[in-house]
């Protein structure tokens, strides 16, 4: 889940080093089917069937420019896509299982060995000592894509949560024995990804390639619905109202350019009145409303589309 700051600064697509000997991603996927190897705060996955509905029949490239988890990137498994994010440790990761799953293998092994191989406590301790580490380390390496990849296995639920200073900063998360490393996974979500670019760019840089008949899908941080109910931290900068009406605006252009174009939200006054004219599809969602058990259930999204599915 994939996420847009507030102002965010110049373009800032991920250059692959080129003092790296980048080695390329097998030709052939693994056997089965690559799924996310990232949770992400607002995926899609219990969503898929009602968004493959509304998914356009025949398009050209595939366009994600609140890229996240990648569940509907994965579950359509384009031939040709440009996936982006603002949160560049994320968007390295994607590179680095790319370009270089081995080394990312070899470095989540050993930090699989180590975790599931001790006590509660120093489980506990190793979890911080790597979180320090992660904070530290170029986006670009396959370290930093390892650790990333392990934290999202042990920290407190699954989430991805960022101070004001962009220090990942989710708590230890005690899970008894969690998969840590999916080999298979990783090598067919490298084979997948060999058809993508990817970048760490504004939204509207993002998608600046997209032409007539292709599909850009957004989904950004939703809009809140109510003011205690936000939670836009995947990223040091938060989404706000002003973001949101900046990515009306570049729906409405990508329709005028004939893109296919489709976004979730919440659904919101706020948000409905934004896409006024267009498609407005409603689907059901469980999601955490808040902390207690008594605020779970199924809520309303909202699914808006440029075209009629």
């Amino acid at each position: 889940m994939k996420r847009e700051a507030a102002k965010s600064k110049a373009t800032a697509v991920l250059p692959e080093p080129a003092s790296v000997a980048w080695p390329l991603a097998c030709d052939q996927p693994a056997s089965g089917s690559p799924r996310p190897f990232l949770k992400w705060a607002g995926g899609k996955g219990q969503l898929l069937g009602d968004l493959r509905e509304l998914v356009p029949g025949t398009y050209g490239t595939y366009f994600e420019p609140f890229l996240g988890g990648g569940a509907v990137y994965f579950e359509l498994k384009p031939q040709k896509a440009f996936l982006n994010d603002i949160n560049a440790a994320l968007v390295g990761s994607y590179l680095n299982v790319k370009r270089r799953p081995d080394a990312v293998i070899e470095r989540l092994r050993l930090l699989q060995d180590e975790y599931l191989g001790a006590p509660e406590q120093a489980r506990a301790e190793m979890f911080y000592r790597v979180r320090d580490e992660y904070n530290v380390l170029p986006d670009h390496t396959p370290q930093k894509a390892a650790c990333l990849i392990f934290l999202n296995k042990t920290c407190y639920n699954g989430m991805y949560r960022e101070s004001s200073t962009g220090q990942f900063n989710v708590p230890f998360g005690k899970y008894r024995n969690p998969r840590i490393l999916d080999e298979e996974n990783l090598r067919g979500a490298s084979a997948l990804l060999a058809g993508a670019e990817l970048s760490s760019a504004p939204f509207e840089a993002a998608v600046c390639q997209a032409r007539k008949d292709d599909f850009v899908y957004f989904d950004p941080p939703y809009h809140p619905l109510s003011q205690t109910s936000s939670f836009t931290s995947y990223h040091a900068r938060d989404f706000a109202e002003a973001d949101q009406e900046r990515l009306r605006d570049v729906f409405v252009d990508l329709a005028k350019r004939g893109c296919l174009v489709m976004l979730s939200n919440s659904y919101t006054e706020f948000v409905r009145d934004l896409y006024r004219g267009f498609h407005q599809h409603t689907v059901l969602a469980n999601r955490a409303i808040n902390c207690k058990a008594t605020g779970r259930g199924k809520i309303k999204e909202l699914v808006v589309t440029n075209y009629r599915p």
